[in-house]
């Protein structure tokens, strides 16, 4: 006879696990801390030993011991199968949720378009955005998938690779002339808009890298810096000045002449990449494995 009072058990002992405190897993079921410990310290009376290490660094921190971490696994993908259950259970009209994690950036410049798309076409599939650079929000399961840019070295997720990325020089088409998109000595004398947000490992190009490679002279202008791609990108579209970006951000806004790019012979790869990512220790539910063989699909033939 199954016992429903261990489904709440391992509920509790799944979530403290992936947020490595009561305080996170009692936010996630709506409950006290103090009453998700008491549901863990019950399977640990159950099955008789501790399933946690409690140790005390300004909070308290849980780490798995390693019967525990052993069954994680399992243990998730069975929740997940519940679920599963559960929403066949609500039948065909019940309208199923993916919840997607991206970067600001991503989603303004390259993803909404494609859930759009996405939505036109599968009408009983609800889409919700999580935008944020934090990764644990998909190692965690706290979102279905996410698109993520960078060296693909994450920990804790599945991963699916898209499409590579290139630095790419760009400007208004108000600023510059048609006869000088590929004028060295115009662009020495630009407004220069350095994009100081980080790309660890990218080798994403400096100005000096830019101007050494079209045999430009130095810049005449002083640069204009700025911490945010995203405003980077803004400050490009008003005619502030001339930018290095990651093509895949503007590739659209070139394509409706809304940018124009500069040099267009001379491309700077980058090691960073674009990738799907998804749970490590979860399974796909239908809904989110039709989204995400949909966006693959949609990436590689050229959408």
């Amino acid at each position: 006879m199954r016992s429903l009072n261990r489904l709440k058990w391992l509920q509790a002992f799944e979530a403290t696990a992936r947020h490595g405190s009561f305080t996170g897993a009692a936010q996630e079921m709506g409950v006290t801390p103090a009453a998700v410990g008491q549901l863990v310290r019950s399977l640990e009376d159950w099955v008789g030993h501790p399933l946690l290490h409690r140790t005390r660094s300004g909070k308290e921190r849980l780490t798995l011991v390693d019967e525990a971490r052993d069954a994680l696994q399992d243990i998730t993908q069975g929740l997940d199968k519940l679920e599963t259950g559960l929403n066949k259970l609500r039948g065909r009209r019940a309208r199923s949720v993916v919840v997607i994690t991206a970067s600001q950036v991503l989603v303004m410049n390259w993803l909404m378009e494609r859930l759009n798309r996405f939505s036109e076409t599968h009408e009983h599939i609800d889409l919700r955005l999580n935008v944020t650079e934090k990764l644990m929000d998909v190692s965690h399961g706290e979102a279905d998938i996410g698109v993520r840019c960078g060296l693909g070295d994450w920990q804790g997720v599945n991963k699916t690779w898209l499409m590579d990325e290139e630095a790419i020089l760009v400007c208004s088409p108000r600023l510059v002339p048609p006869e000088k998109v590929a004028c060295r000595d115009w662009l020495a004398t630009q407004k220069l808009i350095h994009d100081d947000t980080p790309h660890p490992g990218a080798d994403f190009p400096s100005w000096d890298d830019v101007l050494k490679a079209v045999n430009a002279p130095a810049a005449q202008e002083s640069g204009l810096h700025i911490n945010s791609t995203s405003a980077v990108i803004l400050s490009a579209l008003s005619g502030r000045g001339v930018a290095i970006v990651r093509h895949a951000l503007v590739k659209q806004l070139i394509e409706t002449g809304q940018l124009v790019q500069l040099h267009p012979a001379h491309r700077w790869p980058l090691k960073w990449s674009y990738y799907v990512v998804t749970p490590q220790h979860a399974v796909m539910r239908g809904e989110v494995k039709i989204f995400h063989d949909w966006l693959v699909q949609d990436v590689l033939s050229g959408g």
